[in-house]
């Protein structure tokens, strides 16, 4: 790898770096094992043995894209994609798994061809050996580019890497095809072939499936939700915080909101003091933008605390409520205000008007604000 860092004057210590080294390393190792796959299976006739030398060459190809896809994703913001190109990383991962599943549609046609019309294969134990190491070969790929896709988060080193380790099941489908026919002259290449093609399709679908559902918008990473909202809660004047929601712009790229609930004596002023600090340290810490709402909140009052208390006796007796915040009594405007975060099981409607007619029990004179949240991270 340090040698690709400096033939290609790349930097080991960026994001970009590490998945262009990466990426070259992948197309260098694929290719040759693709070439030596598609000799060993002319010689031996095996449309197995071809098949997964054809894999390997779609995953340089592959890899080629995730080279492509970091280049153009690290283009600076612009009038016309004012929060950068980052996803165009998810779109790089669509061609992937569209090549795979392209190269495993070609398989299957083949296999189906030798199944209907086989021919004689000449393996022998060497050829069996050569696959075996080429096995190996691309399981440690594989291992090595999903690690250094976890490190920095690229989904598309990751993809690259799981269908480079599951060319590992498919090689052991060309080995035993091979030897099955060395040992009893019965051939089931075409079976083998069908079987890889299998393989090689279901790899591509779940990248497919994986991306799509990345674009269509999944909650964002579980561990980032939560080390911001351990950071939020703990600044000095933020009473709790709640409503965090993070929109994807590409890898390690969020824009979103949050709300915190702070003490309704605060002024403007005071709040803007603690807030304004905590924008910048989150920026910085993460690389999430964040709009900070403001909820008021009184926990001193006993008519406060009495309110809270049978906030939590209705929101036990729902087993669909998963938690409930901006709670606060407005002496002013005479208006009760809070917010309840339902899973998505819950019939939205119903929980709404059972909390309201439950509160109108309690304070008829009350005007009720409620606000029924979906926990989006």
């Amino acid at each position: 790898m340090n040698l690709i860092y400096s033939i290609f004057k790349l930097n080991k210590n960026s994001r970009e770096g590490v998945v262009s080294a990466t990426s070259i390393l992948s197309i260098i190792v694929n290719l040759l094992v693709a070439l030596l796959k598609v000799v060993v299976g002319i010689i031996s006739g095996s449309i197995a043995i071809i098949s997964e030398g054809i894999n390997n060459a779609t995953d340089a190809l592959s890899s080629f894209m995730t080279l492509i896809g970091i280049k153009l994703s690290n283009r600076k913001p612009d009038a016309k994609h004012p929060f950068g190109y980052g996803r165009i990383e998810y779109l790089t991962n669509i061609v992937i798994g569209a090549i795979i599943i392209y190269s495993g549609i070609s398989v299957l046609g083949e296999s189906v061809s030798k199944l209907i019309h086989p021919e004689q294969l000449n393996v022998s134990v060497l050829s069996i050996v050569l696959v075996g190491i080429t096995a190996l070969i691309k399981y440690l790929l594989g291992t090595f580019t999903i690690n250094q896709g976890k490190k920095v988060n690229s989904e598309s080193l990751v993809s690259v890497g799981i269908d480079c380790r599951n060319d590992v099941i498919v090689s052991f489908v060309s080995m035993s095809v091979a030897a099955i026919y060395l040992v009893s002259n019965l051939n089931i290449d075409g079976i083998g072939g069908i079987f890889t093609s299998y393989l090689i399709i279901k790899a591509g679908s779940e990248i497919l499936s994986s991306t799509i559902s990345e674009l269509l918008g999944q909650p964002a990473d579980e561990e980032l939700a939560r080390a911001i909202y351990k950071d939020v809660r703990e600044v000095d004047g933020v009473v709790n915080a709640a409503d965090l929601i993070l929109h994807n712009y590409g890898p390690d790229n969020y824009s979103g909101s949050i709300n915190v609930e702070v003490d309704h004596k605060m002024s403007a002023s005071e709040i803007f003091k603690i807030l304004r600090p905590l924008q910048v340290e989150l920026y910085k810490k993460y690389n999430v933008a964040l709009v900070i709402g403001i909820y008021a909140v009184d926990n001193d009052s006993e008519d406060s605390r009495i309110l809270r208390e049978r906030i939590v006796q209705f929101a036990r007796s729902e087993q669909h409520i998963k938690s409930y915040h901006a709670v606060y009594s407005d002496p002013d405007s005479n208006i009760i205000y809070c917010d309840l975060v339902l899973d998505y099981d819950a019939d939205r409607l119903e929980v709404y008007h059972s909390f309201y007619e439950y509160l109108k029990n309690f304070y008829p004179d009350k005007e009720m604000q409620i606000n029924i949240d979906t926990e989006f991270v």
